[in-house]
């Protein structure tokens, strides 16, 4: 970005990966589990899409991968619209799969697996709900999203638009941390995203959570 605000095109910034959260649904309001569930945005959730899509298409993104739950699909939308990109849905991006955790609320998981949830949260391997573990989830999504990456020119932009816990694990996977420290990269808000760019030891994070256009670092760790 420039000293003026502008948004500027560095040659030398290598590829980069923007891994974008879907806007807000009902089920989120409600602190309900969605995992798979197919739960479409709120009025709200679609006002976060158009607002964020408006800032991450002057970034001038070179693909788009999505989702094909609609409430990612459809956040991926809105910036296809104002960037004439083709989205390319790809189930292995989905949410993960929590079996019988799906549909309930925080409260209620914890008051009936309490135990479960505690030992997820330690980063012990659990099968949420008798669901996925995170380390599928990853094996899943990861392979995609390197996929479409590799597609792209030397300092290209890719957008991948899924869900908190992809999201979360595909990072950790891509920046090569242990399994139980992927919840060490705390979570996303709705509409909001992580970056990661390209460097000479691999993929690193340079944004995580954001909601406004990145900034170049300036200093000794650049």
């Amino acid at each position: 970005m420039s000293p003026t605000g502008e948004v500027t095109d560095r040659k030398d910034r290598g590829r980069r990966i923007i891994l974008w959260r879907h806007g807000q649904t009902a089920w989120n309001v409600e602190r309900r589990f969605q995992g798979s569930t197919d739960v479409e945005l709120t009025e709200t959730g679609v006002g976060q899409a158009r607002r964020a899509a408006r800032l991450l298409a002057s970034l001038k993104p070179d693909a788009i991968v999505a989702s094909d739950l609609q409430r990612a699909a459809n956040t991926a939308a809105e910036l296809a619209h104002l960037t004439g990109l083709h989205v390319t849905r790809d189930e292995a991006l989905r949410e993960t799969y929590a079996g019988v955790w799906q549909g309930l609320t925080h409260e209620e998981i914890i008051a009936r697996y309490g135990e479960e949830y505690g030992a997820w949260k330690r980063g012990e391997p659990v099968r949420r709900g008798g669901g996925e573990l995170e380390t599928e989830v990853a094996d899943r999504a990861a392979p995609v999203v390197l996929r479409h990456a590799e597609k792209l020119p030397e300092d290209g932009t890719l957008v991948v638009v899924s869900h908190g816990g992809t999201i979360r694990t595909t990072i950790g996977r891509l920046l090569g941390l242990q399994a139980r420290d992927w919840e060490s990269l705390g979570g996303l808000s709705n509409c909001c995203w992580s970056v990661l760019g390209e460097g000479v030891r691999g993929w690193r994070l340079l944004e995580h959570n954001a909601g406004t256009l990145p900034e170049p670092v300036l200093g000794d760790d650049d």
